[in-house]
């Protein structure tokens, strides 16, 4: 039989490979050609596992455990003043050893509940716990830490602070297990609650019961136990005196170990459930006598906010550069002297003091007293403490009204009383500002009138009445805008029309911000007291706030020379004494609970307050006069404006004399004829019939009150939307007609233009259609062209539009414009603009393009 050979039309290949990547593979379809072969997986495995045990093994045999780390806990924190002269320094307490055996058993046990339920049959690390924590990790699942007793035991002891990387905790594990190996649970367990960081400088168990309830760790309850277990992975955010959120965190954690212990057999479920949470003892450090202590305190929370916690500060040994003047902070020291502290339990000891610097150009606070003594007070004046800022908030109303277009030498009725929307203002005779908050009626009639005065004079004489009815025309929500853009935060504003009277709380380091904002002329720079933080050479932070301009240089400049008559003909005038120019205002409240001086100099804004806490410790009380004010009221225009004159003049010494931007405040308008204030009549007939005003229509609203007052009605505003402007009487109910004295009378007010509804623009109508078209559409309305025929009204020219010019619409409504088409032309609708050139468009040749 012949050999059958293939045929040369089917040549046969060898079949080549493709290399690593045989992907998909041949003779293999759908999923199963991308699917590694057994041996590919195998060999994958066992090429890691091989890794794994190698460097496993490199590191075992690689790394020794060390010696203990001796300085746990000794490297101190040193903060600078902004001359380099030390300010104060953050320091670890000093640890002290006790054995297990000294320690109540509950201790380690408590300890192991929380943190390591399995340390007594791991191995120093858990295996199970790793892979759980990195899946967790990994897949976006709540992230998860694995760290034994025992690895957290290695990286207090054998761990420089900060060594976090993967190397190092590959490193923590190798040692976890040699430790494990080399020393006993008991031994790992005593050098665990002897080393571990619980907060307020305290290493170990011993320490953190002297910190936290002034008992040795011997002496300990459960619950007190409980309480420190919990908070071991955050006490520098955890501890109790951090304020509520801090200890309702420290109770879950508390409630946690305890059910943990209750669920270990430690505690019986009725120790468990008549358990209360302790309450730790107040916190006073070591060696913060004086001001230092307010000072460090404000630089721990200040970096608390970048991230940097209290136990950072107390070990990692950092160099902190502050923008506090150990010169301003002395001066501040002794300006607060001249309060005469004298005899126990005096009213003067219930004082609240603040004076707080800070430099326009920047934001750096360059003084700050909030208190005597940090080791007898931790309460700081300037930052925890706050106080109505009364008349000191009376410049964001003025801004605000220069902003919208009004000027200084604008009149303004200043009697007194006056109705204001549910309340009376008054203005205080023989006081520079007393804020009277009252019912309207014959009992809230007094205070000071002033007649028509202008806004420059309103404010050097802290006229309430007349800031009140600006704050009416602008509304209040302008005031509270101002507020905020200078630095007031949002919290210690209101969009109430009392707020012109500064009737929010505010603390003095928030003021002296928005001061600080009119110093810079209306840029406003982040508040801070860091500057930097350095480990050796390292840079850990470095301050670099936002700055923003708030208010226009060229409004504020009108607002500053305004100020600037508070010291040199109102109720600053102490301040004259300083030789330089001074802008500023002082602030009273209702009672005298608070008193001002808020001024500031192109290169430095001060705020000096003062408000004094009641006998029970709740609230505020009318401040008790004191030395030469003794016998009569405190106000800002005394201690306030007096103390920081003599501090700013320490201070200023040697400084440049620099000029606020030059001001030339226009001529005054022909002074008005005094309007005298009404005095309601009062009439002991209920039925006794009073005549409603007329001619009220298109006033300001507080003299419109006024006048219905003082004829014995009682004014109820109605805010409406419209196209008068905000403030104006729209309408007077029953006006003209007899009624019941002391009836409530509807009075609509204009709230101004609704957001959403424009006004038809003015000088449309005899103007070029194209103009026409633009301005609506810029407005925010649609434009609806006709052309009609005129012999009187040449081409192109807008004859008439609908709705009428002046007109408040919504946005958005279509706006018939009637254009001349010239004589004999037929009126089309159109929504097209007029052609340009001859014939253009397919007109009639005339240059329109109309039809």
């Amino acid at each position: 039989m012949a050999n059958w050979s293939p045929s040369p039309i089917w040549p046969q290949t060898p079949r080549r490979r493709r290399g690593i990547w045989n992907y998909p593979r041949p003779h293999r379809t759908g999923l199963r050609a991308w699917i590694p072969s057994w041996r590919v997986v195998v060999g994958t495995a066992l090429t890691l596992v091989s890794l794994g045990v190698g460097v496993f093994t490199a590191g075992w045999i690689g790394w020794a455990v060390p010696d203990e780390n001796k300085q746990i806990g000794s490297e101190t924190t040193t903060v600078y003043y902004e001359d380099g002269k030390v300010l104060g320094r953050f320091a670890a307490v000093d640890r002290t050893i006790r054995s297990l055996d000294e320690l109540p058993p509950y201790i380690g046990q408590a300890v192991l509940a929380s943190e390591d339920q399995n340390f007594e049959n791991h191995m120093g690390v858990d295996p199970l716990g790793i892979v759980r924590a990195f899946i967790s990790n990994v897949t976006g699942g709540g992230r998860q830490g694995a760290s034994t007793l025992t690895q957290q035991y290695v990286e207090n002891t054998y761990f420089q602070p900060g060594q976090s990387s993967y190397a190092d905790k590959f490193r923590e594990i190798i040692l976890a297990l040699k430790v494990d190996q080399e020393k006993s649970k008991d031994e790992i367990l005593e050098g665990y609650v002897n080393s571990i960081y619980l907060g307020r400088g305290a290493y170990g168990f011993e320490a953190a019961a002297k910190a936290y309830f002034n008992k040795p760790a011997a002496e300990l309850t459960v619950s007190e136990t409980a309480m420190l277990v919990g908070i071991i992975p955050s006490p520098s955010y955890w501890d109790p005196r951090f304020g509520e959120e801090s200890r309702a965190v420290a109770e879950e954690k508390w409630a946690r170990v305890l059910r943990n212990m209750a669920e270990m057999g430690v505690i019986t479920q009725e120790e468990r459930n008549s358990a209360t949470f302790p309450e730790p003892i107040e916190y006073k450090p070591a060696s913060r006598a004086g001001q230092v202590g307010y000072l460090l305190e404000e630089v721990r929370k200040e970096l608390a906010d970048e991230g940097i916690g209290e136990e950072d500060l107390m070990n990692n040994g950092y160099e902190i550069r502050t923008t506090i003047n150990s010169k301003f902070q002395k001066a501040a020291v002794d300006a607060a002297k001249t309060i005469p502290y004298e005899g126990e339990g005096a009213a003067s000891k219930r004082l609240g003091v603040s004076i707080v610097s800070i430099d326009p150009k920047d934001g750096a606070i360059r003084a700050l007293y909030g208190g005597k003594n940090y080791e007898e007070v931790q309460y700081n004046a300037a930052t925890d403490g706050s106080a109505q800022g009364g008349s000191t908030f009376k410049p964001f109303t003025l801004i605000g009204a220069l902003e919208k277009g009004h000027e200084l030498n604008e009149y303004y009725t200043g009697n007194s009383p006056m109705q204001i929307p549910g309340w009376s203002v008054k203005n205080d005779a023989g006081v520079e500002e007393e804020v009277e908050l009252t019912n309207f009626g014959p009992e809230g009639s007094g205070g000071e009138s002033y007649g028509d005065i202008d806004l420059v004079d309103a404010t050097a004489d802290s006229v309430n009445t007349v800031y009140a009815q600006l704050n009416v025309e602008i509304g209040a929500k302008t005031s509270q805008d101002v507020a905020i853009r200078a630095g007031i935060p949002e919290k210690s504003t209101n969009a109430e029309l009392s707020n012109v009277l500064g009737t929010s709380t505010v603390h003095a380091v928030d003021l002296a911000g928005a001061y600080a904002t009119f110093a810079a002329q209306g840029t406003r720079h982040e508040t801070h007291m860091v500057t930097s933080v350095k480990n050796g050479e390292q840079l850990i932070y470095e301050f670099s706030g936002e700055t923003t301009e708030a208010i226009d240089p060229e409004v504020m400049t009108k607002a500053t020379y305004a100020m600037e008559q508070v010291v040199e003909r109102g109720s600053g005038t102490p301040a004259k004494e300083l030789g330089r120019p001074v802008a500023g205002k002082t602030g009273s409240t209702n009672g005298n609970k608070s008193a001002w001086f808020a001024g500031y100099i192109p290169q430095l804004a001060t705020v000096v307050g003062l408000y004094q806490t009641a006998e029970d410790g709740v609230g505020q009380a009318e401040i008790t006069p004191f030395g030469q004010w003794a016998g009569g009221s405190m106000t800002g225009g005394t201690w306030p404006v007096t103390a920081w004159t003599q501090y700013m003049k320490v201070v200023t010494e040697g400084m440049e004399v620099e000029q606020f931007p030059e001001y030339t405040p226009p001529a005054p308008p022909p002074s008005p004829t005094p309007t005298p204030s009404p005095t309601p009549t009062v009439s002991d007939d209920p039925n006794e019939k009073v005549m409603v005003p007329t001619g009220l229509v298109g006033q300001q609203f507080p003299a419109a009150a006024a006048v219905l007052s003082g004829a014995g009605v009682r004014p109820q505003l109605v805010e409406v939307p419209s196209d008068q402007p905000p403030g104006t009487v729209l309408s007077v109910e029953k006006e003209g007609q007899e009624v019941k004295r002391d009836s409530t009378i509807r009075v609509e007010v204009s709230t101004g233009p609704d957001e959403d509804t424009v006004t038809v623009p003015g000088g449309l109508v005899g103007g070029d259609e194209n103009n026409a078209r633009g301005q609506l559409r810029a407005a925010g309305l649609d434009p609806q062209v006709e052309y009609q025929p005129s012999e009187d009204v040449a081409q192109g020219t807008v004859i008439s539009v609908n709705p009428n010019e002046g007109t408040q619409v919504p946005v958005g409504t279509r706006v018939q414009v009637i254009v001349s088409s010239g004589p004999g032309d037929i009126g089309l609708p159109t929504d097209e603009p007029t052609g340009g050139g001859g014939g253009g468009g397919g007109g009639n040749g005339n240059g329109n393009g109309s039809p």
